[in-house]
């Protein structure tokens, strides 16, 4: 029986050296550098509105101590008078309903313009009709506001009329008043113009993150285009209409000169939207500021205090709506 002898194969040569690969010592600093910016970056903003809450609170407190009357539920304002009364209770009223407006008026738009963009018009047309809605993003408040005086409250008392016409039936939309459209629906169709844009830019580059395959696997199931855009395409982008409302909404919260100009202020709580008069944080303090004393800014800020709040609390019911609805993460799309 003839041996077989083991045939030696050749080792294998060496590989390459990466070149492109540094140091572990180089990669962990770079690491500990980055990781220590980003954790100091959370820390400072903690920090900030920390210090923003702290003295908001402070200042607001000494204006709340000496008030006679019911910060919460008085109707009127006037920290100068003798004793001194004023309250939130107009002003609160006035910012909350006019951003509701706002919302309900802006965001079927928006999101009906970001489909349009992402998934309806030709690439010619979208690119243009996305640059135009960015560009209204840029304009200034005041420009928004002397526009709104001169240009949309007249030709809003048309309106006005035509809505108590047919629609005073529902008391909200019923004009008792005599004067012209500079009311909180005037407020609120004004806002719903100003958030439009970013409402409208978050949305479409969320619309435009569905992945393709649930969109091609819809179609080629014999889906229609509304149907893939309601089964695929609003699933995937909820969270992002979410987060789109939000920042649409802080900004109808907190918007200043814009509304000072349209509105005409009065302590008067009103459910005729269509009636003048009413009045928000931001206008009110706008209006207040320059010609207050040093108790009348504390009695401001104790109100700047509150829209703080009611911001942090609308950013926290968004994120909480995000967080507790899980087919909103866009995870399962």
């Amino acid at each position: 029986m003839a041996s077989t002898t083991p045939i030696d194969t050749p080792p294998a040569p060496p590989a390459p050296p990466d070149r492109t690969a540094r140091p572990r010592s180089t990669r962990r600093a770079g690491d500990k550098v980055f990781v220590g910016l980003s954790r100091g970056s959370g820390i400072l903003l903690l920090v900030l509105m920390a210090s923003i809450a702290a003295f908001l609170s402070y200042r607001a407190a000494i204006a709340i101590s000496k008030d006679e009357g019911n910060f919460l539920t008085t109707f009127d304002w006037n920290p100068a008078g003798d004793p001194p009364v004023f309250g939130i209770a107009v002003l609160l009223f006035g910012t909350v309903v006019s951003s509701i407006i706002a919302m309900v008026i802006a965001v079927p738009v928006a999101v009906g313009i970001a489909l349009f963009i992402s998934h309806y018009a030709p690439r010619r047309l979208a690119g243009p009709i996305a640059y135009v809605v960015d560009l209204l993003a840029a304009v200034p408040s005041i420009v928004y506001g002397i526009w709104g005086a001169l240009v949309l409250v007249p030709y809003l008392e048309g309106l006005n009329l035509w809505l108590d016409q047919f629609f005073g039936w529902t008391y909200i939309f019923e004009k008792t008043e005599v004067g012209v459209a500079r009311s909180l629906f005037t407020v609120g169709v004004l806002l719903a113009i100003m958030i439009l844009p970013i409402v409208t830019s978050v949305s479409r580059e969320v619309f435009l993150q569905v992945p393709k395959m649930n969109e091609e696997a819809a179609l080629a199931l014999g889906a229609t285009r509304w149907e893939v855009i309601r089964l695929s395409v609003l699933p995937f982008g909820r969270s992002g209409i979410i987060s789109a409302s939000m920042l649409g909404l802080g900004r109808a919260l907190g918007e200043t000169m814009a509304v000072a100009t349209v509105l005409s202020p009065s302590f008067i709580i009103s459910l005729h939207v269509l009636n003048p008069g009413g009045g928000t944080f931001a206008q009110n303090i706008a209006a207040k500021f320059g010609e207050a004393d040093e108790f009348g800014r504390d009695a401001l800020i104790a109100s700047g205090l509150v829209l703080f709040v009611l911001t942090l609390l609308v950013n926290g019911a968004a994120r909480l709506i995000i967080a507790r609805r899980k087919e909103y993460s866009g995870a399962n799309a």
